[in-house]
């Protein structure tokens, strides 16, 4: 018998009619404290309301109990933010590669224009492109 069977047979059957043992209980709760079920996975398989699952948490969990928050982060967000932090390393490494190769043109610069007594960085600053040219205003009123 498969998974699905199992499922449908829990299913089928009434929940006010069935008991489960502590044996049952306290290891279903010890595979949702090791993240081998989920809550709603028990739900689906077994039959059972969700205030059950938490009735059992509260009973038979060591660290899980009534009134406290436990927040549970998925493995994958864990991931995704070690990515992200990876990620923001190399971003700040090629940052610090091209801060200094912008450092030494600019040296480069300054002992070009020091040698041949031209100030490069003024002429080049002074010098506008097409698209930054202010335009004349038609004033004939066309």
């Amino acid at each position: 018998m498969d998974m699905t069977e199992n499922s449908n047979e829990f299913s089928s059957r009434s929940k006010y009619n069935r008991c489960f043992s502590e044996d049952f209980k306290r290891s279903k709760v010890k595979e949702l404290e090791e993240k081998q079920i989920s809550i709603g996975k028990l739900v689906s398989l077994y039959g059972i309301s969700r205030t059950t699952v938490y009735k059992w948490l509260y009973k038979y969990s060591k660290g899980y109990k009534k009134g406290t928050r436990l927040v549970m982060e998925l493995e994958s967000e864990s991931k995704k933010t070690e990515g992200l932090l990876k990620k923001v390393c190399e971003l700040e490494q090629i940052v610090g590669q091209k801060q200094i190769e912008i450092d030494y043109l600019n040296k480069l610069i300054e002992l070009a224009s020091d040698k041949l007594g031209i100030d490069f960085k003024k002429n080049i600053i002074t010098k506008h492109s097409k698209g930054s040219e202010s335009t004349v205003k038609n004033t004939t009123g066309d």
